[in-house]
C-alpha cells in the first residue's frame, strides 16, 4: 500500500510548504485536501506543485456543484500540467448543507451530475470537440435546454500533459458507490471500518464494476483512519478526537431528516447509537452525543495501540483491496509514526 494524508492550509504559505516537503521526506506519497468554505483548494495545490518534487496532489473533495465540467477539466489539466503528471482528481457532491448554503445551487442531480462531470472531462482531455447530451449537462447549451441556441462545440486550446489524468470519487451512498466503481480510477470514502466492508460497500461495488471498463483497471481504494503508537496518554487523546470528530459527523452534519453520515453508521449496524448521536447533537448536547459513539467504532477504525498490533492490523486494509492507506499520524512526532507506517505498509 502506498500513504496518502491530508493537508490543510491555515494561511501561512511557508507553513505549509514546510509541512508538505516534510511528509514527502517522511514517504508519504500522497496529499489531499478538502474545500468547503474556506481557502480555496485549487490555487493550494496549483503552489505546491511548485514546492515539492515526488508528491501527489490530489483534490479530496472538489465538489462538481461549484464549477463547471469544462472549468473542472481545465483546473486539472493545469495542476497536472505545472505538477508534470502529479495530480489527481478527487471529486464529490458535497452535501446540501454546503451547496445550497454557499454556492446557491440546488443540490439536485447527485449521481447524474457526477457522472456527466466525469464524462465530460475525458471528453475535454481528449482534445476532441465536446458535445455531450447527458442528464444534468448538455455541451453545447441547446435553445431547447434554455440555451441562447448560439452555442457550438469546442475543444481545448492547449495540450495537456496527460491525457488520462486519474479521477477519484469521494462517495459513501450505494448509489454513488456503484456509479464509483463503474466509471472512476479510485473510490475515497470516509470513516472507514474495514471490517464491515462487504456489508457496506459489497453490492454495490459489485454492481458497478460489472459495467467498469477494462481500459480503467483495478479501482484503487484510498481509506484508514488516525494512527496513534504506543499506550500511553496520547492514545487515549487520539481516541477521543476521532471520537468527537465522527459524533459531529453522525450528529451534526445534516438536517435530522438528511444525514448521509449518520446513514452510514446505521448501515455499519450501529442503528441505536447513530440515533442517539443525532438526538443529543440537535438537542444542543455536544459532549453527551460525542460520548455515544461506541467504542467498537474506535477499535475498527482507527491504527492506535502497541506497534505490533498496528501492523497485524494493516493487513485487514490490504486484505479488502486499500491501495492507498490515509493516515492521520498522531504523537509527539508525527513523521517517525508516518515512517514506521510507510515500512509496515510496503
Amino acid at each position: 500500500m502506498k500513504l496518502s494524508t491530508s493537508l490543510s492550509f491555515t494561511g501561512d504559505p511557508k507553513r505549509l510548504v514546510q509541512r508538505a516537503r516534510d511528509l514527502e521526506s517522511a514517504g508519504i506519497d500522497r496529499i489531499w485536501g478538502g474545500e468547503i468554505y474556506g481557502f480555496d483548494l485549487v490555487s493550494t495545490l496549483a503552489f505546491l506543485a511548485g514546492q515539492t518534487e515526488r508528491l501527489e496532489l490530489m483534490t479530496g473533495i472538489l465538489p462538481v456543484y461549484s464549477r463547471s465540467p469544462a472549468l473542472i477539466a481545465q483546473t486539472a489539466m493545469t495542476i497536472d500540467t505545472l505538477s508534470q503528471g502529479r495530480f489527481v482528481l478527487g471529486l464529490g457532491t458535497s452535501g446540501p448543507q454546503v451547496i445550497e448554503g454557499w454556492h446557491g445551487v440546488p443540490f439536485a442531480k447527485p449521481i447524474a451530475r457526477t457522472r456527466d462531470t466525469i464524462e465530460i472531462c475525458r471528453k475535454v482531455w481528449s482534445g476532441d470537440k465536446v458535445v455531450y447530451d447527458g442528464e444534468a449537462y448538455s455541451l453545447p447549451l441547446s435553445a431547447e435546454n434554455g440555451g441562447s441556441g448560439l452555442g457550438k462545440p469546442l475543444k481545448l486550446m492547449d495540450k495537456p500533459f496527460r491525457t488520462d489524468i486519474p479521477i477519484v470519487i469521494a462517495s459513501i451512498g450505494p448509489k454513488n458507490v456503484e456509479l464509483t466503481a463503474e466509471l472512476a480510477d479510485g473510490w475515497q470514502p470516509i470513516h472507514f471500518v474495514p471490517d464491515r466492508f462487504q456489508q457496506v460497500w459489497g453490492d454495490a461495488l459489485t454492481a458497478g464494476t460489472a459495467r467498469r471498463s477494462g481500459d480503467l483497471g483495478t479501482l484503487d481504494i484510498i481509506a484508514g483512519g488516525v494512527v496513534a503508537l504506543g499506550s500511553g496518554p496520547e492514545v487515549q487523546e487520539a481516541r477521543e478526537a476521532a471520537r468527537a470528530h465522527i459524533g459531529f459527523y453522525v450528529g451534526g452534519m445534516g438536517a435530522k431528516s438528511k444525514n448521509f453520515y449518520n446513514d452510514l453508521f446505521r448501515r455499519y449496524g450501529w442503528e441505536a447509537e447513530a440515533e442517539k448521536i443525532q438526538d443529543l447533537f440537535l438537542s444542543g448536547h455536544r459532549n453527551e452525543a460525542f460520548a455515544a459513539v461506541p467504542d467498537e467504532y474506535l477499535d475498527l477504525s482507527m491504527l492506535c495501540g502497541d506497534e505490533g498490533s498496528v501492523r497485524e492490523r494493516l493487513q485487514v486494509y490490504k486484505d479488502v483491496g486499500v491501495t492507498h492507506l490515509n493516515i492521520d499520524p498522531k504523537g509527539e512526532n508525527p513523521l517517525e509514526v508516518i515512517e514506521k507506517i510507510k515500512a509496515w505498509a510496503e
